[in-house]
């Protein structure tokens, strides 16, 4: 049995002792994070009955494009329309005020529930995407008539 000085225990227990919060910490964090996850799915991945029994009752995220032709404006806070990944549609009900770039063939991702009965998804939180190519309307503006921003 090898016999360490008083010093070199007290060491030995200080490094042990910081790798053993860190460690707790690490696992800690990884376990606020697993609850705190969303998942992002396309419509033809929610015809997975084991993805559905993963998402049943939580909030996830799903994502694909606005389907031309069917943004059906319910009331002013109230919007339903249909995305699509080109495989299968999934009809979205969307509570809030549209973002500016919404509009059909956009990309967006929505964050919400399933409702499974009625294969609606019902989101809060819309989320658009744009192309590298994007302008602002009010600098496309300013850059057309010339002048330098």
């Amino acid at each position: 049995m090898i016999k360490f000085s008083k010093n070199k225990r007290r060491r030995l227990a200080f490094i042990g002792s910081i790798f053993a919060i860190s460690l707790l910490s690490l696992i800690l964090i990884i376990i606020n994070f697993r609850d705190n996850i969303v998942f992002f799915y396309a419509p033809s991945e929610l015809s997975n009955k084991n993805i559905i029994k993963k998402v049943k009752n939580s909030q996830f995220r799903v994502g694909g494009l606005v389907k031309k032709g069917s943004i059906n404006k319910i009331n002013n806070l109230e919007t339903e329309f249909v995305i699509s990944d080109n495989i299968s549609v999934l009809t979205i009900n969307y509570r809030g005020i549209l973002p500016n770039l919404f509009r059909e063939g956009q990309g967006v991702v929505a964050k919400g529930n399933l409702n499974i009965e009625q294969n609606k998804f019902y989101s809060q939180e819309l989320l658009v995407k744009h192309d590298e190519k994007y302008e602002p309307p009010e600098i496309k503006k300013i850059s057309k008539e010339g002048g330098a921003w």
